[in-house]
């Protein structure tokens, strides 16, 4: 009987202790004296700070409301308000609280997080479990959670929206066959320069004999000489200057900031040597030439009609001279054609 006296005790003994009632209530409860001297703490406060028993309560929170209480006398004159304190050593986190008076000089100051919830659980490591179970602190979270998600799915869609919407745009300015910028793209290109008032040199340029490819080797061949043509125009160009394809064999080239006539001519001279060059097709050698008109544009307000006009009218000089060459525009060439 004795044996079994025994067991039992040792049995209880091994029972966690049972929670208090304000630990369970108010897990971040902090229990004062009348001095503002710390005598005990819910479970939860040393996640916030160190609550040695016999410390001032002023050395670990700070009163933002009511204004002016700097001491416990300041604090008891607040019973029953809402407070609102900073943590000493993070003053970023928000804390509200209240205190009440249980009787023998003893207080009890109760306290949750604010608006700075969101901050105070990723710092604190806070979960479920710190708050009471009535505290709205953890719907909040489901809420921020919520928001988050809803926030991060609406930027996913907006950025697969934009890059969708880029993309549309750019197919809309490009020509499908060589990938180069369309007529489209080229007149937004000349309103963006004319607005800015920049000088640029546009060049009128047509392939010379590309008919005879197609009628010779068919249109796949006519496709492939188009294409190594685009690669040619590439590798010549800088990055801010522009190539179109304007249907067919023609082709339109801005040059940007480039209006001396001598650079201009070399450097088309230098395309139409690379573009003299066969082109291997299957068991075929495609050989092609290049005619281009050149006008220069000096910043002032054309018309982008004019300005293709004029390029378009030293292109057809370029062909008249006996092609695989490039001209100038010369107004008095005008009236010529």
């Amino acid at each position: 009987m004795i044996l079994e006296v025994v067991i039992v005790l040792t049995y209880q003994s091994r029972q966690p202790p049972k929670a208090q009632p304000f630990d369970i209530l108010c897990p971040n409860h902090i229990m004062l004296d009348a001095d503002g001297l710390i005598l005990g703490t819910g479970p939860n406060v040393h996640k916030f700070f160190d609550p040695k028993p016999a410390t001032p309560i002023f050395t670990h929170l700070k009163v933002s409301r009511p204004k002016h209480v700097e001491d416990m006398t300041g604090l008891i004159a607040a019973l029953g308000q809402p407070l609102r304190l900073k943590l000493s050593k993070d003053p970023k986190t928000d804390i509200r609280g209240v205190m009440a008076a249980m009787g023998g000089d003893k207080y009890v100051l109760n306290f949750s997080i604010g608006i700075g919830l969101e901050r105070a659980v990723q710092v604190y490591g806070l979960s479920e479990q710190h708050f009471a179970a009535t505290d709205l602190a953890i719907e909040m979270l489901y809420l921020i959670e919520a928001k988050k998600a809803v926030t991060d799915a609406n930027m996913t869609f907006n950025r697969k929206l934009y890059g969708a919407k880029i993309a549309a745009e750019e197919q809309a300015l490009t020509d499908t066959l060589t990938g180069l910028k369309n007529r489209r793209a080229l007149n937004n290109a000349l309103q963006t320069l004319l607005s800015k008032g920049q000088h640029f040199s546009v060049v009128q340029m047509d392939l010379d004999f590309f008919k005879s490819v197609n009628d010779t080797y068919g249109h796949a061949a006519g496709d492939h000489v188009l294409k190594t043509v685009g690669d040619i125009l590439r590798r010549h160009l800088r990055d801010q200057d522009v190539i179109v394809r304007l249907g067919g064999d023609e082709f339109v080239l801005i040059f940007a900031g480039l209006t001396d006539g001598t650079a201009v001519q070399d450097l088309c001279l230098r395309i139409i040597k690379a573009i003299e060059v066969p082109i291997p097709f299957e068991e075929h050698m495609c050989r092609i030439s290049c005619s281009m008109g050149i006008f220069p544009v000096f910043g002032s307000y054309v018309d982008p009609r004019d300005i293709l006009l004029n390029a378009d009218v030293a292109l057809y000089q370029a062909k008249n001279d006996g092609r695989g060459r490039c001209h100038i525009f010369e107004p008095s060439k005008v009236s010529d054609r």
